[in-house]
C-alpha cells in the first residue's frame, strides 16, 4: 500500500518536473528532486520506483517519461472528476484555480444553498441546488468532493457525501469530520498553515538552508 507521504511527494515531483519540461530540461538526476522537494535522494528513488521506473546512472530520469509515468499513476490522462460543495470565497477560488485547463482536476459541479448561485454558471463550472447533490454525484460516479462551508454544515453534508459514494473528501471545513475509516478526508487548516508560517518569519526559531533546526 503507498503511503499518504509518498502520494504527496509524487504529486510535488510532477509540479517541478513541468516547470523543469517548460524551460527545455531533458533529463534530471535523483538529488536534484531531492534539493527541490527537501528529502534525500534516496527517498527520491524509493519513491519513484513505486512507479516502476529507474533513472540512467549517467543520464538520471527523462522527464517527459517520468511526468507520464506519475500521470499514468494518478489516472491523470483520463482527468479527476470531482464536485465542490459551498461556493463562498474560498468554494470560488477553488473553482478559479481548478478551470483554467491547467489540471488534471474538473470539477464538474458545484452546490449550494443561496439562490442567487444556483442555476448558475460560475468561473465555467454549473452551480446546483444541494437538493441535486445525491443525484449528480451518484449518475456521474463521482468519487471526490471538495467541501468549502461553513463548520456547522460540515458533518451534514459530508454524510450525504458519503451516502452518494464519495470515498475522499478535501474538507477546507474547520471541524474535524466523523466518517468511516475507509472515507479518507484531507484536512486543510489555512489558518493553522498560515500561523506556521508567520511563527518562523518572525525568527522566532534558527533555521539553516530553509530547514528548522
Amino acid at each position: 500500500m503507498t503511503s499518504e507521504r509518498t502520494v504527496a511527494r509524487l504529486s510535488l515531483y510532477r509540479r517541478f518536473l513541468k516547470l523543469m519540461k517548460d524551460e527545455g530540461t531533458v533529463s534530471v538526476y535523483s538529488h536534484q528532486l531531492a534539493d527541490l522537494i527537501r528529502v534525500t535522494s534516496a527517498q527520491v528513488r524509493r519513491d519513484l520506483m513505486v512507479l516502476g521506473y529507474r533513472g540512467n546512472p549517467q543520464r538520471g530520469y527523462d522527464v517527459c517519461l517520468l511526468i507520464k509515468g506519475i500521470d499514468d499513476f494518478f489516472s491523470a490522462n483520463e482527468g479527476v472528476n470531482v464536485v465542490l460543495v459551498g461556493i463562498g470565497n474560498v468554494g470560488r477560488a477553488m473553482l478559479s484555480y481548478f478551470r483554467n485547463g491547467k489540471s488534471h482536476i474538473n470539477v464538474i459541479a458545484g452546490f449550494d444553498t443561496d439562490p442567487n448561485k444556483i442555476d448558475r454558471v460560475i468561473n465555467n463550472c454549473p452551480c446546483y441546488s444541494l437538493d441535486k447533490l445525491t443525484e449528480i454525484v451518484k449518475q456521474n460516479d463521482i468519487k471526490t468532493a471538495i467541501l468549502t462551508v461553513p463548520a456547522g454544515e460540515a458533518q451534514t453534508i459530508a454524510n450525504v457525501l458519503a451516502q452518494s459514494g464519495i470515498n475522499g473528501i478535501l474538507n477546507f471545513a474547520p471541524v474535524r469530520l466523523k466518517l468511516s475509516v475507509d472515507i479518507f478526508v484531507e484536512d486543510v487548516d489555512i489558518t493553522m498553515h498560515l500561523e506556521k508560517v508567520a511563527y518562523f518569519a518572525s525568527g522566532k526559531d534558527k533555521k539553516v538552508g530553509g530547514k528548522h533546526v
